[in-house]
């Protein structure tokens, strides 16, 4: 994408009524290519559907993975169930 001026060269314009008619699919469009959409009315720009920039740092599934390690058995209870208050009635 080159930029010259402030303006995108080679983004894709819409027109707002067919925008308005073919939205989830140009918002798809966008995240799939990563490239912006213009949007105008009768020819003038208005708005622009920028991809979300990503954060890699905020990734954080599977970031600790390997870093534990079970040492005992997890399922059981921890204590014995004649040993608990709550069932002594």
């Amino acid at each position: 994408m080159d930029i010259v001026h402030g303006k995108v060269l080679g983004m894709k314009t819409v027109a707002v009524s067919v925008f308005k008619q073919t939205c989830l699919g140009l918002l798809e469009e966008v995240r799939q290519t990563g490239k912006p959409i213009r949007i105008t009315k009768r020819g003038v720009p208005i708005a622009e559907v920028v991809p979300v920039a990503r954060d890699e740092s905020a990734e954080w599934r599977g970031a600790m993975k390997g870093s534990v390690e079970i040492a005992g058995d997890i399922v059981s209870p921890a204590a014995d169930p004649d040993e608990w208050e709550a069932l002594r009635r």
